[in-house]
């Protein structure tokens, strides 16, 4: 299948192209007359090595002028050069593909000094036999700033140290849960999508 990003502010900007190269979990390349790129926090431009995470930000003739009524909202969301701030958490590679890591907002956690993505965690824990469903977010911490959590639905007793040690093994061991949580079900708004402040209500 063919992998696209876009916004409303932007409408489609990146694609893979029918032709072309196309990996599961990668949206592709800039379409003709957009630009983007990847910035850390500090305003570099993130390094095209596949993994490490930045914000995407995007320029082009996509993009539309502003918010409606809405100056400051339109001013935070661009760049002084003109780029707009998608707060998409990203990782772009050598070759200029680009794979969405989810929302810098709520899926991106900072632990110990590093940024990891929510959702490659959920989905390595949703390898675990039995499991659901798996939301994981990230805690404040002394320590680590953020400590990552999983708040997990099961159908059969399964171990905490289960998740965690599948994690470890799978990802890295800075990815694994410090800590997991068992519920009966995650809060879904009307659309069915977990919503993560409400899951964030579940931990003790």
């Amino acid at each position: 299948p063919l992998e696209r990003y876009g916004m409303t502010e932007t409408l489609i900007t990146i694609s893979t192209r029918f032709d072309g190269d196309r990996r599961p979990g990668w949206v592709g390349l800039p379409i003709r007359g957009v630009e983007a790129r990847v910035r850390n926090d500090d305003g570099s431009i993130v390094v095209p090595d596949g993994s490490t995470i930045g914000t995407l930000e995007i320029r082009g003739a996509t993009l539309g002028r502003g918010y409606l009524g809405l100056p400051e909202a339109t001013a935070a969301s661009m760049t002084s050069d003109g780029w707009f701030i998608t707060g998409d958490s990203t990782v772009v590679d050598q070759s200029g593909m680009y794979r969405i890591v989810g929302r810098t907002s709520v899926d991106i956690i900072k632990c110990g000094g590093f940024k990891v993505g929510a959702g490659e965690v959920e989905a390595a824990i949703m390898e675990v036999e039995g499991v659901v469903e798996a939301a994981v977010i990230g805690v404040p911490d002394d320590d680590l700033g953020e400590s990552i959590t999983a708040v997990v639905v099961v159908n059969a007793p399964i171990a905490a140290n289960t998740v965690i040690d599948h994690v470890a093994s799978t990802l890295a061991a800075h990815k694994r849960p410090r800590r997991v949580v068992f519920v009966d079900e995650l809060p879904r708004n009307a659309l069915g999508k977990v919503q993560k402040k409400s899951v964030a209500k579940l931990i003790d």
